[in-house]
């Protein structure tokens, strides 16, 4: 995270809480980085609005500018000013979808994480991070080098956050169940399971120093124990990666962020791994 130089504010005029905005603030006077707001508008002048806020920051010692634009929808509109600004990561406040809704359209959110190729922080409310918990959120199963690089990107984010916020880092990681017909006599026995997991778990342990009694490793569904370690340690903000899907046109994310989103409490910072925001990448060359 040390290394974002601008980030990219999502504001809506419509709204008086300006939580994103709230988050980008806290997040640019720890890293020393520049932000830029964003309003997805073309009905309405808010030029002064983004103006005064803008102002706000300057007098608060953070650099800011703005853009109000609009590019056929909210992700393309988001993504062009993005690459436009040279942004290496998006604040947005996200508002739960009504499930009817969601189950006939593709909400907005799912689209920004499916398609930005930069990280992507959603804020749910203006509850204080201060001195909260941290969840990141890894699967130590997999053992291609993408994953590797990615879970590696996601603990070292959710550090930098827990030392921003001086607060307390966990780490979550869910593991199948035992089967008997496994090819390989080690994922028959729930104990082998577990210290393979915990094993992989002990570098992220001692490079970060966190707390044997953090270490949340267990067996069920990934979308399952996510929210409900979160709840748990009442987590400020869960940091989660997405999965690439190759052989199609667009990237897609992996179904687990999608479905966890909505119920966490807490917010959620997306991460891509390195092959997928080169396909992204690549898709907004053409």
């Amino acid at each position: 995270m040390q290394a974002i130089k601008r980030i990219l504010v999502v504001i809506d005029p419509t709204r008086e809480d300006n939580v994103a905005l709230v988050r980008s603030r806290l997040i640019a006077a720890f890293i020393g980085a520049e932000l830029h707001l964003l309003a997805c508008e073309n009905r309405h002048d808010h030029k002064p609005l983004l103006a005064e806020l803008c102002a706000g920051l300057e007098a608060a010692g953070v650099t800011a500018s703005y853009t109000q634009t609009w590019h056929a929808n909210l992700t393309e509109t988001i993504v062009h000013t993005l690459r436009a600004e040279g942004c290496g990561l998006v604040i947005k406040q996200h508002l739960p979808d009504n499930p009817l809704k969601k189950a006939l359209l593709t909400p907005d959110d799912w689209k920004l994480l499916r398609h930005c190729p930069a990280p992507v922080l959603l804020v749910k409310d203006s509850a204080s991070w201060m001195h909260g918990n941290v969840l990141a959120a890894v699967d130590l199963g997999n053992h291609d080098d993408q994953h590797h690089v990615l879970h590696d990107n996601i603990v070292s984010h959710a550090a930098d956050i827990a030392d921003m916020i001086n607060g307390h880092m966990h780490l979550i990681s869910a593991h199948p169940a035992p089967m008997l017909s496994a090819a390989n006599p080690v994922y028959q026995l729930r104990e082998n399971i577990v210290r393979i997991y915990t094993d992989k778990a002990v570098r992220y342990r001692d490079q970060y120093n966190i707390p044997e009694a953090n270490l949340h490793i267990d067996e069920g569904p990934a979308d399952t124990l996510i929210p409900k370690v979160a709840q748990q340690i009442g987590a400020s903000v869960t940091v989660i990666g997405t999965v690439a899907r190759t052989g199609i046109s667009g990237a897609l994310i992996g179904n687990t962020a999608e479905v966890v989103l909505d119920q966490l409490k807490g917010d959620v910072l997306v991460l891509k791994p390195d092959d997928m925001i080169a396909h992204l990448e690549e898709l907004l060359e053409k």
